[in-house]
């Protein structure tokens, strides 16, 4: 009936307990299948690659970056080289907590809160497995407070290594270059697992850039068992790296940084050449960055010191900066004009100018009667354009570039600018107009278009008192056999020799530099490059208003081995600013023990080296700016505001502009020279465009 409840037997109930006990049964067995074949595949088949991975969490295998190659000076002496360091680095793809990290390690290490915005920046900026320098160079002690806390911070990473130093800091920077951390453009080109590893360094400018490969070396390789957590157990194997290849230079490594702390407190270039080989002796440009701080990454402050200082120390002054070489061309000018029949005894009454057509070029004193000899000495601007306006520029600029003015070196590692040794072919095509009659004088006498670096001018003035076409060169034991011989007599070379001799030995506008160590004496010639048109001019005014200073010089004067150029950003006269230089440099040369007792007062009242007055103002724009400092740019950026501080040549109607023109006082003992006065200046032809006005410039 309906309701009753269903009769089960026992034969029911044990026909249904077999079925359920076999698909439980076949469910297990099959489970049991698919883990014996799992076990077979794991153990068997894919043995090699489990073992692997097994190994890999007990045993850390690490590179180790290579030691880079030493740069040193033609005696051996270490311009770039390595020291061993404590670092410690962060790798951003493993960190956990990066705020936390970042706090863990401020506290360690006693960061102030500039440190810390610049451990912040260079983590914004890293990409995945990019290492991050934290910071380098700490003591044992400090060392030891981050090691014990490792296992707390993953992704921070302690090493002892080797780190890229320059003991002479500023002093190279522009020639060696410096080394930094790889980015991820840098690491997208070569794909090389060593650009990732912690501690690695690669060039960025500079002989570091260009000898890149050579200086690298090969990185070694360290295993070591570690636990679970990471710690240290023991060391498995160690390979050794072999450390990349010196590179000698022809530099003097302590003239290099003589001459570069002489500069002082000014914006400035030194250019010394060996007259013997062509061997640069000393390239130097200042104020310069310290390629030491560079190395793992500039933080806030010091891009805005660098990026915000007028004297511009990230521009290479000696390869790239460009300026009028003034008066500094008239040793050139005068063996030109002897190249074209011009007797060096004719002699040119200088009445305090000279006149072409309707205009009066002004001269900067009243010379009276000169020959070529007298006219070097005194600096007369009339003589060379009387001179000029009879042989015609066309005579005079191919000597100039003959002589290296408007030309690049091979010289490795460097950007050099050519500048403009100007001519009527030129003119045509850059402004589409004649050369005129008064470009010829202005370009004779280093002004209007006509600019130069003052490695150029090194050049020149080596080969002028050599008498040979000698090549620049900057590798040690590679220096270049000189090119084919110079159109000049013997004859020629010694009344060019002789008026440069008179400028600083007799009464001169360079005579207040004169030397005389054991019978050495010092030839030379004195400039002033006028920047623009000023009612005053030499020392008054803004400072960027004021003209150029140059002198040109080599010693001994009668057997020459050392020839030198100085250019001074600003400087006023070539004989109040630039002279001065070369002759402590040239001192130097020849009597270190009195040059550097010079040195030494004069860094007494600077402030100190130009480390510790880097230092000084770090420390100001710490007080001052804090954390507020505008955040650096990337590789790029950096790269661009380089290319910036490159000098532009300045505007035609800026290089050689009307102006009342006091003379530069020569320092001889016949004291000042008188001046002669205003003398009017007719306005430039309507046809001529760009206006070149008439212009004297003082020396």
């Amino acid at each position: 009936m309906l309701g009753e409840p269903k009769h089960v037997s026992s034969g029911t109930l044990a026909n249904s307990f077999d079925r359920r006990s076999f698909i439980v049964s076949g469910l297990q067995t099959g489970v049991g299948v698919l883990l014996a074949a799992r076990m077979v595949w794991i153990g068997v088949v894919q043995n090699d690659k489990y073992a692997t991975l097994a190994e890999s969490n007990r045993v850390n295998l690490t590179l180790l970056p290579p030691r880079r190659g030493a740069i040193l000076d033609r005696n051996n002496a270490q311009l770039a080289s390595n020291r061993v360091e404590f670092r410690i680095d962060i790798i951003p793809e493993r960190i956990t907590d990066t705020d936390a990290t970042i706090a863990e390690l401020t506290s360690l290490l006693r960061f102030d809160a500039v440190q810390t915005q610049d451990l912040r920046d260079r983590l914004d900026k890293a990409h995945g497995y990019q290492p991050i320098e934290v910071v380098a160079g700490l003591e044992p002690r400090e060392y030891d407070r981050v090691l014990v806390r490792l296992p707390d911070m993953p992704g921070v990473v302690a090493k002892q290594g080797y780190t890229r130093s320059y003991p002479t800091g500023p002093s190279v920077a522009h020639l060696i270059g410096y080394v930094g951390p790889p980015t991820a453009r840098d690491y997208e080109k070569e794909k090389n697992p060593l650009l990732l590893t912690p501690g690695f360094k690669l060039g960025k400018d500079g002989l570091e850039k260009f000898y890149e490969p050579l200086l690298r070396g090969e990185p070694g390789a360290q295993r070591v068992e570690v636990t679970a957590s990471g710690k240290f157990v023991r060391d498995l194997e160690h390979r050794d790296d072999v450390p990349g290849k010196a590179i000698r230079l022809t530099i003097d490594g302590p003239l290099q940084d003589y001459a570069s702390r002489r500069i002082g407190l000014e914006s400035a270039a030194v250019v010394v050449i060996d007259c013997h080989t062509g061997g640069l002796l000393a390239c130097c440009s200042m104020p310069a960055f310290d390629p030491n701080a560079f190395a793992g990454g500039i933080g806030r402050l010091q891009w805005k010191m660098l990026n915000e200082d007028d004297h511009i120390p990230l521009l290479n002054k000696a390869m790239r900066g460009l300026y009028p070489p003034g008066s500094t061309m008239k040793p050139m000018a005068s063996l030109a004009l002897q190249q074209h029949g011009v007797d060096p005894d004719e002699r040119i009454n200088c009445p305090g100018g000279y006149r072409l057509g309707n205009r009066f070029f002004r001269c900067d004193a009243v010379h009276g009667s000169v020959d070529m000899r007298r006219a070097i000495e005194v600096s007369c601007n009339t003589y060379f354009w009387a001179m000029a306006h009879r042989v015609g520029y066309d005579a005079i600029a191919p000597v100039a570039k003959l002589l290296g003015l408007g030309q690049e070196f091979d010289l490795p590692g460097t950007a050099q600018r050519y500048g403009t040794v100007p001519d009527a072919a030129w003119k045509m095509r850059r402004y589409k107009q004649q050369w005129s009659a008064a470009d010829s004088l202005n370009a004779s006498i280093g002004q209007g278009y006509v600019s130069v670096s003052p490695l150029q001018l090194a050049v020149m003035t080596a080969r002028i008192a050599s008498g040979k076409n000698l090549q620049p060169s900057l590798i040690y034991g590679h220096e270049k056999p000189p090119g084919p011989p110079l159109p000049f007599t013997p004859e020629q070379l010694a009344v060019t020799h002789d008026g440069m001799f008179r400028v600083v030995n007799r009464n001169g506008t360079g005579g207040g530099s004169r030397i005389d160590i054991g019978g050495i004496k010092m030839a030379g010639k004195t400039g002033t490059a006028q920047v623009r048109a000023l009612v005053t001019r030499g020392h008054f005014g803004d400072w960027k208003s004021r003209d150029h200073a140059l002198f040109v010089c080599y010693a001994p004067a009668d057997a020459p081995r050392y020839a030198m150029a100085v250019v001074v950003e600003h400087g006023t006269f070539g004989a109040r600013a630039a002279a001065p230089i070369a002759k402590d440099v040239m001192t130097f040369l020849f009597d270190p023990d009195a040059a550097l007792a010079r040195l030494h007062e004069l860094e007494k009242a600077w402030g100190g080296t130009p480390v510790q007055r880097m230092a000084s103002k770090y420390r100001s724009f710490v007080s001052q700016y804090g954390t507020s400092a505008p955040k650096v740019g990337d590789e790029e950026t950096v790269k661009e505001t380089i290319k910036k501080a490159d000098n532009p040549e300045p505007p035609p109607e800026a290089q050689s502009a009307p102006a009342t023109t006091p003379p530069e006082e020569p320092q001889g003992a016949q004291g000042p020279v008188s001046s002669p006065g205003t003398a009017p200046v007719a306005a430039p032809s309507a046809a001529a465009a760009p206006p070149v006005p008439a212009t004297g410039t003082p020396q």
